[in-house]
């Protein structure tokens, strides 16, 4: 049996955390296989999109706390993308998160990774390595204060409790919030929308997006400007407004 099981709709790559067993917790294995498999994906034009979902109750709980009991937890996250093979990983197109149930620890920091997540109306997220004497260092402790107010990310961090879908809806950090049997149809058809447009405008209005967030004003324009260049360069551009001038979808060459 898979740890991570791959699955293609379209121009959609479907990764499914495979271990229901032991709560979908994330072995060495599983990141190893999560990498390759983001690195086939990674290489096939004919992908779009990413949707990272799972199997079981439970979304992710994080490490294996028993490969960590054995003083192995730092082979989990060694490996290419770091933790889940995904957490330091600059992957150049888009990852939806779909999560049902509870995304803790780990688990948690993978949908922080994720640039858009639907999660189940009953799911819940959180960071509670404190209590196992642990620290979240798979990004949790990096991303959550620029997602959500320093006051509240430190709460998190230092109290371990979780939050309901609905608060995590609240504050921006779930895109849609659907119930339960409806959270991966809900991700794919999000990942077919975003693939509908010009793959090279994505990507680079992805990464502005991303970029922007991290440095000036003034630094922003200078990257607005370059990545202009390269999407009006690209063709798309011409190729968008001649399809909407003759009333048909575009057929994009980036």
């Amino acid at each position: 049996m898979a740890v991570v099981e791959r699955e293609t709709r379209g121009p959609v790559a479907i990764l499914r955390l495979n271990r229901p067993e032991a709560k979908n917790a994330i072995s060495p294995e599983v990141s190893q296989t999560m990498a390759a498999l983001l690195d086939e994906i990674e290489a096939d034009p004919a992908i779009r999109t990413v949707v990272v979902a799972s199997t079981g109750d439970v979304f992710c709980a994080g490490a294996d706390l028993k490969v960590v009991a054995q003083g192995r937890g730092l082979e989990i996250g060694r490996g290419k993308g770091g933790f889940a093979g995904l957490v330091t990983r600059d992957f150049p197109k888009p990852i939806i998160g779909a999560v049902q149930g509870a995304a803790l620890a780990g688990g948690f920091e993978i949908v922080l990774s994720c640039d858009l997540v639907v999660a189940a109306d009953d799911s819940r997220f959180g960071i509670p390595e404190v209590s196992r004497g642990l620290l979240a260092a798979a990004g949790g402790l990096i991303r959550l204060p620029k997602r959500v107010p320093m006051a509240l990310a430190l709460e998190l961090a230092m109290t371990g409790d979780p939050i309901s879908a609905t608060r995590a809806f609240e504050l921006g950090l779930v895109n849609r919030l659907v119930p339960k049997a409806d959270v991966l149809d809900t991700a794919v058809a999000l990942a077919e929308r975003i693939g509908e447009n010009s793959p090279i405008a994505v990507r680079l209005s992805r990464k502005l997006v991303k970029e922007a967030a991290e440095v000036s004003e003034a630094e922003g324009w200078k990257l607005t400007d370059a990545y202009a260049v390269e999407v009006f360069s690209s063709g798309d551009a011409i190729e968008g407004s001649t399809a909407f001038a003759e009333k048909r979808a575009p057929v994009w060459k980036s």
